[in-house]
């Protein structure tokens, strides 16, 4: 449980203290290129992953509630697996995934209400007048990894021809948690799930 609470609380504090500390420094879309394929870019997803939209204020609305059910539903699987003394990389992989869910949530429940968004300026924190209310926060995602531009060989179906870059989409750190997570989960799947497998391994 110590353990899964320091992954939890670091990876939450490195989450919202770069997001703050972009939304009060930068212009909304301000880029600073750190190395050619990595860049600090400010942009808010008002959505779902990878900057989709869900049916206006009513989608939005009920992305940050459905978010608050799964946060209890991953919170209970991780109580569980540590309850159950689950293997190690098993434990880490829920800690990172609630972590970031919890921090995509701080952002939706909160941020609506203690900033705003200035024409032309940076965010001021715990503004008088918040750009939105309470569950109509938007999420702030900054960082961004353009590895690769160009354009892509015209014999390739549908996108050849065509500008192309890897990988063009923007996150946060958050993101980068859950990521990892399913990687480590992906990777150390019979580690993760010894059980499952043996019981399957018997049932064949």
């Amino acid at each position: 449980m110590k353990k899964s609470l320091i992954i939890i609380i670091t990876v939450l504090l490195i989450d919202q203290i770069s997001k703050i500390y972009i939304k009060t420094n930068f212009l909304y879309g301000e880029e600073v290129v750190v190395f050619d394929w990595f860049r600090i870019h400010f942009i808010e997803n008002n959505g779902m992953a990878w900057g989709a939209e869900l049916g206006g204020k009513t989608g939005k609305l009920f992305l940050t509630v459905f978010r608050l059910f799964a946060i209890v539903g991953i919170g209970y699987w991780l109580h569980s697996s540590i309850k159950k003394s689950a293997p190690g990389v098993l434990v880490i992989a829920i800690s990172l995934i609630f972590a970031g869910a919890m921090g995509n949530i701080i952002d939706s429940v909160f941020y609506g209400v203690i900033f705003d968004t200035p024409n032309n300026g940076v965010a001021t924190l715990f503004a008088d007048e918040p750009y939105g209310k309470l569950l109509f926060g938007k999420v702030v995602d900054m960082l961004y990894f353009p590895i690769w531009s160009g354009d892509l060989p015209s014999w390739i179906p549908i996108w050849g021809g065509r500008p192309f870059t890897f990988f063009n989409a923007i996150f946060n750190v958050a993101d980068a948690a859950i990521s990892i997570a399913v990687g480590i989960l992906i990777v150390f799947n019979k580690k993760a799930f010894p059980k499952e497998e043996e019981s399957m391994e018997i049932t064949d």
